[in-house]
């Protein structure tokens, strides 16, 4: 059995999607055998990451001030908006370095079976910036709550926008895929080969 303080660690560690008790105790070894200075820089980045990071006010997507990059950025074509269940998504399509319009996270799909409905997510701010735009992309990932999702804000978005494109896009991604774990082809693919809601 190992003392209380590292035994805590561990538990901590387990708590990490994809961390097993092995992967959590070397990684509390590890810890316990590092320089102080090192310890406290890694304990201080995960401070400030509770601390400072906050959602933007127009994607919802993570940032540091009121307004992400990706908003602040006039470059990009704000007309056009890709909306994506998490900010993992977001990171996964940058990768690419293929789309230069904007950003909208859900930061959740609806699942009645979760009992996440609607009003969870952040839909409203996307309601309204759709008035303002040509296209919405929705990248939601290829399982039943992300073509749930993505049934529902097309409806909702020809409702109040009947002349706005909507577009769905191609899933070179295998049934009940995630973004985030799509190599940077694959999503290239899926981009170029969105398709019109509907």
């Amino acid at each position: 059995m190992y003392p209380a303080s590292l035994q805590k660690l561990i538990e901590s560690f387990r708590m990490l999607p994809g961390v097993g008790e092995k992967t959590a105790e070397r990684y509390a070894l590890l810890i316990s055998e590092a320089d102080e200075t090192d310890v406290r820089e890694f304990a201080q980045a995960m401070l400030d990451v509770r601390e400072k990071l906050t959602h933007c006010r127009i994607c919802g997507n993570l940032t540091e001030s009121e307004e992400c990059e990706i908003c602040r950025n006039t470059d990009r074509n704000h007309r056009q908006i890709l909306v994506v269940q998490s900010a993992k998504d977001v990171i996964a399509i940058e990768r690419t370095g293929e789309y230069r319009g904007v950003y909208h996270v859900l930061n959740g799909l609806i699942s009645t079976s979760k009992g996440i409905m609607p009003d969870d997510l952040n839909i409203d701010t996307l309601v309204r910036r759709a008035s303002d735009c040509d296209e919405i992309i929705l990248a939601t990932s290829a399982t039943m709550d992300g073509e749930t999702t993505a049934m529902y804000l097309d409806r909702l978005l020809k409702d109040s926008n009947p002349d706005l494109l909507i577009t769905r896009i191609a899933h070179g991604l295998p049934s009940g895929g995630m973004l985030d774990y799509a190599d940077e082809i694959t999503l290239m693919h899926a981009l170029t080969d969105r398709r019109k809601m509907g």
